[in-house]
């Protein structure tokens, strides 16, 4: 079921900064940054050979990054995402297996303009899961 690692997102109190320590100090390829209105963040896409980061930053104070920055102001890793080929069915099955789904557990247009999804991080070790239709 499980595909590819999409993308690792990272929340970050300052863009810019971060952006340009990815792009000058580390030599990758950086986007502009992408206000995301719906999901409360704008966003910086970090292009790289295997994978992608994304920087997330809150867009307006009821974000739920600006919540994540308030409990960790040096920022950290916010999520993991991984492809599915059908979400709905990725849904089901892990539904079905126990696993808690966010929201209402209808999939949402992401930031890459697919469906996602997202998992309760008390059922995978902590982490924030993400998954993405590809």
């Amino acid at each position: 079921m499980i595909g590819r690692l999409n993308h690792v997102a990272i929340a970050v109190p300052d863009l810019a900064a971060a952006a340009a320590m990815y792009a000058d100090t580390l030599g990758a390829r950086v986007s502009a940054p992408l206000a995301q209105p719906d999901h409360g963040v704008t966003v910086v896409f970090v292009e790289l050979p295997n994978t992608k980061i994304e920087l997330l930053h809150p867009l307006g104070e009821n974000s739920t990054i600006a919540k994540f920055l308030a409990n960790n102001p040096s920022g950290g890793m916010h999520h993991v995402c991984y492809e599915v080929e059908d979400i709905i069915a990725a849904r089901d099955r892990l539904k079905a297996q126990g696993a808690r789904v966010l929201g209402d557990g209808e999939p949402k247009i992401g930031a890459h303009g697919k469906p996602v999804l997202f998992l309760h991080p008390k059922d995978f070790a902590g982490t924030l899961v993400e998954i993405e239709q590809v």
